[in-house]
């Protein structure tokens, strides 16, 4: 065992123990809970380990974003690393089966809402630079962190921060906040992610719900909406809108090869998700290249009249849907909101109104940056087996905003996660072994990358 690995194991109790009072603090962002005391949790954890934190304010009452350096002037090269310390809301809390705000361990597991995404590797990586710190005397580069508290509402005022203060934003690479092992528990690096457009539709009715009975003379806004639905996606899984795939740009030589270089987890995903097949029977390359270089249109939401337990005959005056679409290079979300609201005045729909949420772009890195190679071969000495490289992940994240525009590279790894850690559902969790081997791989990374 190296001289890292040694410190880990002799802190694991004091480490755990700063886990777990982060992982109690509820720090649900669409709620407005817990924002003060978690950013000023963090900011204590960076400072008593000796980063340099500057607290920013963010515009309209937002979450306050820490920006922490450490190791200020060392080294000739910059890491940047971004985290975010937000979560998910908890709901449905009587599907969890310990509390989501008391973090719980069973059988090498840590149950708690945003263990995974995104507290555990936000943690991982400050208490990886305590050891190297500790078992170097200083680290090899400077790192800088820039950690949000606004991401699981789509980073509202990303945009301010990157205007307001592009100075900060300077370094070789930029560590992503993901890091995970696959289904076959080989580490894995992701160089980018899909961009979002998340919409809301709405149709009216009458001025207020009506007895069913009226149902032969008074429109239902709820039938509204999936006639309009039916227009958007058609059953072969094509997006109808016009246009909507025009401005898509094709995955290039590199990209593909990596796709082709990833191993087969088909069996181990479906069991995963309890499921007997994909979506039209997708397997191997076909599966991964729809998963990764495609965009979606998914409902992620439906409400309309009654949905309680029983009867309650009703004609409800307003329905409600919310559609999220992942976008690939190079979409834009203003664009695809555009392009919808045109279908559905083209097809009858003029009447329905568009609530545009978040939305942000899409970005990839090259394979073959210093950052990915630090990453790969930091993996490979804590893991003993070559990680996984996925040219894009299929989730969001801000990296254009952050990252892409400014030409810096940007990679996830050197994470806690694997692929049962029930992200964004009931009874989120990691296991433990991996949250340690991660903080190794952390070190490592940081060890290679200033090399």
């Amino acid at each position: 065992m190296d001289a890292i690995a040694s410190y880990i194991e002799a802190q694991h109790a004091r480490l755990h123990e700063e886990l777990h009072a982060l992982l109690s603090l509820p720090t649900v962002v669409a709620h407005g809970r817990a924002i003060p005391e978690t950013a000023q949790f963090v900011r204590h954890s960076l400072e008593q380990r000796g980063a340099q934190v500057q607290v920013i304010p963010m515009p309209n009452g937002g979450a306050p974003l820490l920006y922490a350096v450490f190791g200020a002037g060392q080294g000739k090269r910059r890491l940047l690393i971004y985290d975010h310390y937000d979560v998910q809301p908890a709901d449905p809390e009587e599907l969890w089966q310990s509390p989501p705000f008391g973090p719980t361990v069973r059988d090498g597991k840590l149950y708690a809402r945003g263990v995974a995404d995104n507290k555990g590797n936000l943690m991982l990586r400050i208490q990886a630079l305590e050891a190297l710190h500790a078992v170097a005397g200083e680290l090899p580069c400077e790192v800088a962190f820039v950690i949000e508290g606004e991401e699981e509402i789509g980073s509202p005022n990303l945009p301010y921060f990157t205007q307001h203060y592009r100075e900060l934003l300077v370094g070789e690479g930029m560590l992503w906040e993901t890091g995970r092992r696959d289904v076959n528990d080989r580490p894995e690096i992701t160089c980018g992610v899909k961009g979002m457009a998340y919409v809301e539709l709405v149709a009216h009715g009458a001025a207020y719900d009506q007895h069913s009975q009226f149902a032969t003379i008074v429109p239902n806004p709820a039938w509204r909406l999936v006639w309009a639905l039916n227009t958007i996606k058609g059953r072969d899984g094509r997006v109808q809108i016009a246009g909507f795939y025009d401005a898509i740009r094709p995955p290039t030589a590199a990209e593909e090869a990596a796709l082709r270089s990833m191993p087969d987890t088909d069996d181990a995903l479906l069991a995963e998700l309890g499921l007997p097949a994909f979506l039209d029977n997708l397997r191997g390359m076909e599966r991964l290249h729809r998963h990764l270089f495609e965009p979606t249109c998914n409902i992620a939401g439906f409400g309309a009249g009654y949905t309680g337990a029983g009867s309650k005959t009703v004609l409800p005056c307003e329905a409600r849907v919310k559609l999220d679409f992942r976008l690939v290079p190079d979409m834009s979300p203003d664009v695809v909101v555009q392009q919808l609201r045109d279908h559905l005045d083209q097809h009858g729909f003029s009447d329905i109104e568009i609530v545009a949420h978040n939305g942000s772009y899409p970005a990839r890195s090259a394979l073959d940056s210093r950052l990915v190679q630090a990453l790969a071969s930091a993996a490979e000495a804590v893991y003993h087996l070559p990680p996984v490289l996925a040219p894009t992940m299929p989730g969001t994240g801000p990296m254009y905003d952050l990252a892409q525009q400014f030409g810096i590279p940007a990679a996830g790894g050197a994470g806690c996660g694997y692929a049962g850690n029930q992200i964004h559902a009931p009874n989120e969790n990691i296991r433990m072994d991996d949250y340690w081997l991660a903080m190794r791989w952390m070190a490592e990374f940081v060890r290679h990358f200033a090399a």
